[in-house]
């Protein structure tokens, strides 16, 4: 009997320390949408052209519950809910379905619409979220700082994804005179088809050798505003420099999708997402390090700010339990052996500790993580 409670006791502690730790239990969030882009579609094209052929397919979903679809001017969004029933187990394969389902008619789907795309991925937590700043920098640049960030901490244990948030899709705007160009004798498309066919990629030929193929290819990729603006464009039998005809600069997307603030200043997040059944508090000890390697390296101006910290909060949840253990402990210790004496109170407080052995290993096999409903449980 002795072997068996040492026995218990010891693959217990075992247990305790390699079960994983969260602040919540992670649950399967059984809801997708679709989303499709068509510019310059009225909702009733996009309705009868574009939504009603991804809605046809959608209804051949395993465990589908119901659909609800959005028509907007330029974009279609489909909500795709599955039912309760439908095994945590199976959702990920049944979005995997889906993706290629769409996939298959997108083919099928009028020139200029964009998708239709899938986005499933509403279960994933942050285990912490830290902020880039800097009065001088702009959001470009701060997400090449927040892209260098993320490549970093890919590579630490327990973390499955790292995100940007509120980072600005960068745009090429020509900006231009209607009078101006009718002047000129140049009208709006002729600029389009001009940048077009100049950034249009091709094969220019291949040289035979005795032993190869050699292929040419002619550089047409535009590497910054300079080149766009020397794009020639012909008019009324004259070729003009696009610098010439309009104004070429860059911006950010407008409106803007998502846009982040920190302390009232514009932001990029990093956002780090752990892996399933890690262990946040050592995934927070390695945060810690990597976070502090990579401010010391920020340039001078550029801050680093931490917005949340799922580790200190799942570190105080598992001290309180810890501190909770101990002092019931105690309490069944003094009461037993005032009460029963010092024999049977010893048996009845062993049994306590025994008791939450037995379940740690029970938790460790079933794969249950120590979080706030775990501990509240134990």
């Amino acid at each position: 009997m002795t072997f068996l409670i040492l026995a218990c006791s010891v693959a217990g502690l075992q247990a305790y320390l390699q079960l994983g730790r969260a602040e919540d239990p992670s649950f399967t969030i059984k809801t997708g949408l679709v989303t499709a882009y068509w510019p310059g579609a009225t909702p009733t094209e996009i309705q009868k052209q574009v939504a009603e052929e991804v809605e046809y397919k959608l209804r051949e979903t395993p465990y589908l519950d119901f659909l609800h679809t959005f028509c907007l001017s330029d974009r279609m969004q489909t909500l795709v809910q599955l039912k309760d029933s439908t095994p945590p187990k199976e959702v990920a394969d049944i979005w995997y379905q889906v993706r290629k389902k769409l996939g298959d008619i997108s083919q099928r789907m009028p020139q200029g619409v964009i998708g239709p795309f899938v986005d499933d991925e509403y279960g994933d937590v942050y285990s912490a979220i830290y902020a880039l700043q800097g009065k001088d920098f702009s959001l470009a640049e701060l997400k090449r700082l927040g892209e260098q960030a993320r490549k970093q901490l890919l590579r630490l244990q327990d973390v499955a994804k790292v995100d940007l948030i509120g980072e600005q899709e960068e745009r090429i705007y020509i900006e231009f005179s209607h009078q101006k160009l009718s002047t000129f004798g140049i009208a709006p498309q002729q600029i389009f088809d001009s940048v077009q066919k100049q950034n249009a990629l091709a094969r220019s030929g291949s040289i035979d050798t005795k032993s190869d193929r050699i292929h040419l290819r002619v550089a047409r990729d535009f590497d910054g505003v300079s080149q766009i603006e020397q794009v020639p464009v012909q008019g009324n039998g004259r070729v003009f420099r696009l610098k010439d005809i309009a104004e070429v600069k860059r911006g950010y997307e407008d409106p803007s999708q998502f846009f982040m603030r920190y302390n009232g200043e514009p932001a990029i997040a990093v956002g780090v997402v752990m892996t399933k059944g890690g262990n946040v508090l050592r995934l927070g000890e390695l945060l810690d390090k990597a976070m502090q390697d990579f401010e010391s390296k920020l340039p001078l101006g550029v801050s680093l700010g931490r917005i949340a910290y799922q580790p200190h909060v799942v570190q105080e949840s598992v001290g309180e339990f810890l501190r909770s253990f101990v002092e019931a402990l105690i309490i069944v210790l003094i009461v037993s052996f005032l009460s029963l004496g010092f024999r049977t109170g010893v048996v009845v407080a062993l049994s306590v500790p025994l008791v939450l052995s037995i379940s740690l290993v029970t938790m460790h096999a079933l794969g249950m993580n120590l979080d706030r409903i775990s501990l509240g449980a134990l």
